[in-house]
């Protein structure tokens, strides 16, 4: 279960103060066990915007000043400095080669509308009349419910375009996300359910007749005669609604790790940033629950969580000019910002006021300027708020892999003229390169380990992604042994064109009788790839030549001294 995650954790730490052998002989966890099934199903929880903006950006930032609640460790990692697959989170880029089809295809698989269908086949089941994309639900036989959504009035086209690229994206990386397309329809297709209603906000209910519909149709964008919306696919299983980015859910027996220490969650923070997803709070998130009986509504079952309505992704445009300069750097309310100017007389210049529209449909969305450190959302999110170093550069190593091509094939389903493809796909790259740029330079960008009979193998994605010198006459070598990791010979590179870097260790003469999980069997190597403070720090056993080398954990320190 999810909680053997912390104790294997907490067992690790007390082995590291015990003994040289930091990590034991075992498979490091692959899987965190958190679908696990119970019986309850858990109650819906309801957000309220007003609250959660004003708790986030007021009462939030003062209580954990007083607390002094700095951030540690992700509490979620495993003995490969990574984070498990789980209801939350599957690694996909990075882990493996993805192709340009999957990433266009995201989560949607097979399930995509056909705008070719006869009229009256769209069923408006539910409507949706609040915020600023509104739209309706339409059910449609053999395929399933799907939620339609406009663009803005004062944005055609861009809001669309990005949630389906976005979810694309965020799918791609390993997140939960729904399968969002922009879709082009004839208005005939539509057939309105008898007696709907819908309710706003606000809570006034009103009929959701021909007359909504289209006003709501109006609004939206329009190809001749085909009307623009982005269809998401209707989540399975059932809604219980956002969930928070920090605590736990008390009727969740699974969830056991607090948010706001969830590696995936923190990291978040850089993906937000690449693609501006400024309005990445717990209001666009859900959980839903998951009966094992597709055919029932309650347990036995587990919770899936997911990351929704990413629509303010690439330049979103607010009334008030001011605001739409700030997004992405700086709180709609930024305490911080204010004290600054207060103490400088506001003579210190920001990024916003240097900001620039592209002419085109993304608004102040550019990669000039663009310091993903300093990136902000509209208001703190606690999680990303407790974002470390090492969670910042796993999410590096994972958009490190996020190939030019890649990018590429998920902006094209935003279906956007080609200028703006275009533009989006550059700008996208560049703003890719300053993250790798900044977050792969401090820890060892060194990933996908692997060992064998003679010794290691890795990759440097700084040098893959170009943001170092692509040489190898840089990288170094240490190795330690035993129970004292006393300092031993050198290993020797292969002779393997960078990235790729591998090394040839001996074996050590040790009695076949030692047991595996001896200490004696106990090996460390350091390898600096030259350019980071800090080594990759791999641990292994030394298992003979039968035997082989052993992976069972790797580290990055944030410098260069000898383990112990």
């Amino acid at each position: 279960m999810a909680s053997e995650l912390r104790f294997s954790v907490l067992a690790l730490a007390l082995a590291g103060c015990a003994s040289a052998a930091r990590f034991p002989l075992q498979a490091p966890l692959a899987f965190d066990d958190d679908q696990t099934p119970f019986s309850k199903t858990p109650e819906e929880y309801y957000s309220p915007f007003a609250w959660d903006g004003a708790n986030y950006m007021v009462f939030h930032p003062i209580a954990r000043f007083f607390a002094v609640d700095p951030a540690g460790s992700a509490t979620n990692v495993n003995a490969l400095d990574e984070v498990p697959n789980s209801s939350w989170f599957e690694k996909r880029l990075g882990s493996r080669p993805m192709t340009q089809n999957e990433v266009f295809r995201g989560s949607c698989g097979d399930k995509l509308l056909d705008p070719n269908g006869p009229d009256g086949s769209w069923t408006i089941d539910k409507g949706k009349d609040n915020g600023a994309n509104p739209g309706f639900r339409v059910n449609i036989k053999g395929l399933g419910k799907f939620m339609l959504k406009t663009d803005p009035e004062t944005e055609p086209d861009r809001a669309t375009g990005a949630t389906a690229i976005a979810s694309r994206i965020y799918h791609a990386v390993g997140y939960n996300a729904p399968c969002d397309s922009v879709v082009y329809f004839r208005p005939s297709l539509l057939k309105l359910k008898p007696g709907l209603t819908v309710t706003n906000n606000d809570g006034v209910t009103k009929p959701f007749d021909q007359a909504l519909l289209d006003g709501i149709l109006k609004q939206a964008s329009h190809r001749n005669d085909l009307v623009r919306m982005v269809a998401s696919a209707w989540l399975p299983g059932k809604p219980l609604g956002p969930y928070r980015y920090e605590g736990t859910r008390d009727d969740d027996p699974n969830d056991v790790v607090p948010h706001e220490d969830r590696r995936e969650l923190r990291g978040a923070r850089l993906l937000a940033a690449w693609l501006n997803h400024f309005d990445s709070r717990e209001q666009n998130t859900m959980d839903v629950f998951l009966p094992l009986d597709k055919e029932q509504k309650e347990g036995p079952g587990f919770v899936r969580h997911y990351i929704i309505d990413m629509g303010d992704c690439f330049g979103s445009q607010w009334a008030v000019d001011g605001i739409s300069r700030r997004l992405g750097n700086s709180y709609v309310f930024d305490g911080g910002h204010v004290a600054e100017d207060f103490l400088t007389f506001g003579t210190k210049q920001r990024p916003w006021e240097l900001a620039r529209r592209t002419g085109g449909i993304f608004g102040y969305f550019s990669a000039r300027d663009f310091d993903p450190e300093s990136w902000r959302g509209e208001y703190p999110n606690p999680a990303f708020m407790r974002m470390t170093e090492r969670d910042g550069a796993w999410m590096a190593r994972i958009l490190a892999s996020f190939s030019d091509e890649l990018i590429s094939a998920a902006v094209k389903v935003g279906q956007y003229d080609s200028s703006s493809e275009q533009y989006l796909t550059q700008t996208l790259i560049a703003r890719r390169r300053a993250i790798l740029q900044r977050y792969l330079a401090k820890l060892s960008p060194i990933t996908n380990v692997t060992s064998d009979a003679h010794g290691l193998c890795g990759i440097d994605l700084a040098r893959q992604a170009g943001t170092v010198p692509n040489e190898a006459l840089t990288f170094r070598a240490y190795l330690y042994r035993g129970s004292d990791l006393a300092p031993s010979d050198k290993p020797h590179f292969r002779h393997l064109a960078a990235p790729w870097v591998c090394l040839d260790i001996a074996h050590a003469e040790l009695p076949e009788s030692l047991p595996q999980n001896s200490e004696q069997r106990y090996v460390v190597v350091d390898i600096s790839n030259g350019y980071a403070p800090g080594p990759l720090r791999v641990h292994l056993y030394d298992l003979g030549e039968a035997g082989g080398y052993r992976l069972v954990g790797v580290e990055r320190p944030a410098s260069l001294t000898r383990p112990n």
